[in-house]
């Protein structure tokens, strides 16, 4: 198919109706063929013919992409310039950027699967307190091992997303983007030029875009890919028939001499040798028209067909300046005016644009570059016809990009270079050169770059060993040929960076600094794969090999605190602080270290030290208000913590937190609006949807509660305590079995948790299922003989069974343990009343009078004031008293406790059983309506 009919077939489809006419074969179109064959000038053509039927296009090559944040960002930026800001999709790239900024050191909180499972699950096994009759949750698990689960659980979450965690949230946005301006343009066209490169970074996800996996693609949508090679078969066969193929051949005859002509050359024996030597290849027929050969002695068929056609080519370039330029310029790897006045000198002034006007040179954005054959060629010619020459020219381009390397140096601290696009792009080029002149005495720095990029991102890596093998391909030199195949070899595996410094350190090449930081990168590495104590030995290896590496003791310091070494932990970071007292990261680390070992004052002093070298650490900020929250200081933890928001309003764990820190100062309906606000961020938070479910238990909407500890378990089934919550909500609910069925669940999950015992041996006590009841109550008991609320319901339930002795027993003891409160007293009396010691019930009936409410909440008060009625104040009217207990609509669980004990009441021999059994019937009038 020739190039207009190829056009033809493109135009064709524009002027169709996307809604109704189209083949949706005809909306993915596939240009292939060779290098130089004019995929890119055919694109171009398409690119103009889109925009003439109003369509908004973009398109990106391999100098825009090194991964998909990247290809999303230029072509969104293109798309924005025709059809408006792109501003949800902004919004979501910064969202994005955040949380791989906090990745970028193992922070306990933003860089650990999103949030701080590790922090906000200790907040939530923190003291949360129960209605009366149910005592305190000291701990529903061991805090650590909860929150491990929780971000096993986060992490693969974010895996069957997609590597990259909140990426296929930048993806959806963009899909939304495209939708907004399809509604407005006929068509929406995405080119992605030299697909052989890019489609190493791309292939995957645009097979998961076209697949609707971030949201339905709109019908005028266009994609057209151009490359060398066919798609992969296994992986695009689901596609293929949505696939136009549109191969790209060589010139014809006819066209070849139409160009000719349009170039001035008409002598048939020059069109003649122009055919043979090209063999229609487009740009080498470009390129030899361009020369304007006179004679058939002027096309040389001799010696490679590229190097001929380009030596010809310049050649016929008649001014020297201009030859020597172009041959200069094919030294850099990508160009700009800049680097083209560093290669070709300053006499070049002002060639600027003639030379972007060649056809071998394309680009956009900012850098320019030549094409593949004709640079390959050139830099070929130079190397072997001059190998001094090439080595200065080289090394004088290696100075000039050192030279811009140490000016953005000047704008960043040394932590922030590696960060830095500019100052990382600089220090590519200048590596590069720098092996092109010297290559056997600049591999080993060379290497060691690679080290420092294996410890960024596989994105950064990627990078520098594509430098490295571009060097060793226009070098020929064996020795950097040999390691980028080793690096590419790891590059290809499963765990890119981790097998990228296994191959570094294998060879002997480093010195002890750089091994040092390739141990310490490899410890990072393993400590995100839950791999602790080998992270902990590859750590020691680091600093072994250099004892001040600050950033080694950092990370064993980190290690450890995973691990629950607070004490070595804190003496790791203290280290690493008297080698740099500067590390805010090691700062806010050892204050983290402090607070989950419970010294809060300590923690809060070394996150403040964090925030006063940088006030605008989100996540110190975060940290320090989750330690004020942890020391009952909830007004300053609100205060943390919304500073932390107003920094970052996408700071999820900080509204979870806040939510916490509400919750506990009894503030539920800002409790509800932080975890819900949370929720809207990220809908997979499972932990904040459990403390949501918490705080609406605590505020008595059951149902609620249920609902949300129940979505909390779709997404996390291990989370223990959602579950026992979950079991807590129903009984306290009067759904006894529902909350025996949680806590059976709960409790094969942690056997050995001592609440969670306790909790359903309440519930089978309220089932009348006494010997159940005490079996689970002396089990908690084992586990914590600190539990006072477990010693008095096992005492009640043995004093219902009528095992008075042990009853008494468990009753004193609790007394022994705790000052008495309503319910002991309570039960004390009962057991008097039952065991027919009524001179004893008198002596009850003063301290009940006297008997301050513990815990000092509404519905015991309420309740306190019944029973006095019922048992010491026959002056008040019952049935006023038993209104007032109803109309703070009491849980179900306390109206329960109150019909008991106004049942054993009802059965003394005076006037207080008659008040008893008119208030029992009041309260039963009142439930059944």
């Amino acid at each position: 198919m020739g190039r207009r009919e190829q056009l033809a077939l493109f135009t064709e489809n524009l002027s169709k109706d996307p809604q109704s006419e189209v083949d949706p074969a005809e909306f993915l179109f596939h240009v292939r063929g060779v290098g130089g064959v004019g995929k890119s000038t055919l694109l171009r053509q398409w690119q103009e013919a889109a925009r003439q039927a109003d369509g908004v296009t973009a398109v990106v090559d391999e100098n825009d992409v090194h991964g998909v944040q990247q290809a999303l960002v230029e072509l969104a930026r293109q798309l924005a310039e025709q059809a408006g800001p792109c501003k949800e999709f902004d919004k979501a790239v910064e969202h994005f950027r955040r949380e791989q900024a906090a990745q970028r050191e193992p922070m306990p909180v933003e860089g650990e699967a999103s949030v701080s499972s590790r922090v906000v699950t200790q907040a939530a096994l923190g003291a949360v307190s129960l209605l009366p009759g149910a005592g305190v949750v000291a701990a529903l698990a061991n805090p650590d091992a909860a929150a491990q689960g929780l971000d096993r659980l986060r992490s693969a979450s974010q895996g069957r997303r997609g590597a990259g965690g909140d990426e296929a949230g930048v993806c959806r946005a963009f899909v939304a983007e495209l939708e907004r301006m399809c509604g407005r343009h006929p068509w929406v066209v995405l080119f992605f030029d030299t697909w052989e490169q890019t489609a190493r970074n791309l292939d995957g996800w645009l097979l998961r875009l076209l697949g609707d996996e971030f949201g339905p693609v709109p019908a005028n949508v266009i994609v057209v890919l151009a490359g060398r090679d066919e798609l992969a078969e296994r992986e695009w066969a689901p596609l293929r028939e949505q696939v136009a193929d549109v191969p790209l051949e060589v010139f014809t005859e006819s066209e070849t001499r139409s160009l000719l002509t349009a170039r001035g050359v008409s002598d048939p024996d020059v069109v003649e040798a122009v055919l043979q030597l090209s063999m229609g290849l487009p740009l080498l027929v470009q390129i030899l028209a361009l020369a304007r050969p006179h004679t058939v002695d002027d096309v040389d068929a001799g010696g490679d067909l590229a190097d001929v056609a380009v030596e010809r080519f310049v050649q016929w370039i008649t001014d020297e300046d201009q030859r020597k330029a172009v041959r200069a310029s094919a030294l850099p790897l990508r160009l700009n005016e800049d680097v083209f006045t560093a290669a070709a000198g300053p006499q070049t002034e002002g060639w600027w644009e003639w030379l972007c006007g060649q056809p071998f040179v394309s680009g956009r954005s900012g850098f320019k570059h030549y094409h593949a054959v004709v640079r390959a060629s050139l830099v070929r010619q130079q190397r072997t016809h001059s190998p001094k020459n090439w080595a200065t020219a080289h090394q004088e381009l290696a100075d000039a990009f050192a030279a811009w390397r140490v000016a953005v140096e000047g704008q960043l601290s040394e932590a922030e270079r590696w960060k830095d696009p500019a100052w990382r792009r600089h220090c590519l080029d200048e590596t590069y050169h720098r092996l092109c002149a010297h290559p056997a005495a600049q591999l080993t720095p060379a290497l060691e770059h690679v080290v420092q990029a294996a410890g960024q991102d596989a994105f950064v890596l990627r990078q520098w060993i594509e430098t490295l093998e571009q060097a060793a391909h226009d070098t020929a030199d064996a020795g950097v040929l040999a390691w980028s195949v080793h690096l590419r070899e790891a590059l290809a595996d499963d765990e890119p960076i981790f097998a990228s410094l296994t191959v570094l350190l294998t060879h002997g090449y480093l010195s002890a600094g750089a091994r040092s930081w390739a141990h310490t990168y490899r410890g990072k590495h393993l400590y995100y794969a839950d791999r602790h104590e080998e992270a902990l030995i590859e750590l020691d290896r680091a600093l072994t090999h250099n004892a001040r590496n600050a950033r080694a003791w950092a990370h064993r310091g980190e290690v450890s605190r995973w691990l629950g070494r607070y004490e070595q932990a804190v003496s790791d970071l203290a280290a690493a602080l008297e080698l740099d007292p500067t590390y805010t990261w090691a700062l806010g680390s050892r204050g983290q270290a402090h607070r989950q070992a419970g010294r809060y004052d300590q923690a809060i002093t070394d996150l403040t030290a964090a925030l006063e070298l940088d006030p605008t650490y989100t996540w110190a900020l975060g940290s320090r208000g989750e330690a004020h929250r942890q020391a009952d200081r909830y007004e300053q933890a609100a205060a943390d913590l919304t500073a932390a928001l107003e920094l970052d309003p996408t700071f999820v764990w900080a509204l979870a937190c806040r939510g916490e820190a509400h919750r506990q100062a009894g503030r539920y309906e800002k409790a509800v609006a932080d975890f819900t606000a949370a929720l809207e961020i990220d809908r997979t938070f499972a932990w904040a949807l459990a403390q949501r479910g918490e705080t609406h238990r605590q505020a008595g909407r059951y149902e609620q509660a249920v609902a949300d500890f129940t979505a909390a378990l779709e997404l996390a089934p291990a989370l223990t305590w959602a579950l026992a919550c979950r079991g807590e909500t129903h009984r306290q609910a009067g759904r006894y079995e529902r909350a025996i069925t949680d806590f059976t669940a709960a409790l094969e999950l942690a056997p050995a948790n001592a609440w969670v015992l306790g909790s359903r041996g309440q519930a089978h006590h309220r089932t009348s299922r006494y010997e159940q009841a005490v079996a689970d109550l002396t089990a908690a008991l084992e586990l914590d003989p600190t539990l006072t609320w477990a010693l008095l319901s096992r005492g009640q339930a043995h004093r219902q069974a009528g095992h008075y002795e042990k009853a008494r027993d468990d009753l004193e003891r609790a007394a022994e343990s705790a000052s008495e409160d309503l319910f002991s007293l309570l039960e004390e009396l009962m057991l008097d009343t039952a065991e027919g010691r009524l001179e004893a019930c008198t002596e009850r009936w003063r301290q009940l009078l006297a008997s301050p409410v513990d815990p000092p909440d509404e519905a015991a008060t309420r309740f306190l004031g019944l029973l006095r009625v019922v048992l010491l104040e026959p002056e008040r009217g019952v049935a006023e008293a038993t209104e007032e207990f109803l109309s703070g609509n009491p849980n179900p669980e306390l109206v329960t406790d109150a019909q008991a004990y106004l049942t054993e009441l009802a059965a003394l021999q005076d006037a207080v059983a008659d008040r008893a059994r008119h208030c029992h019937q009041l309260i039963e009038e009142h439930t059944s309506e």
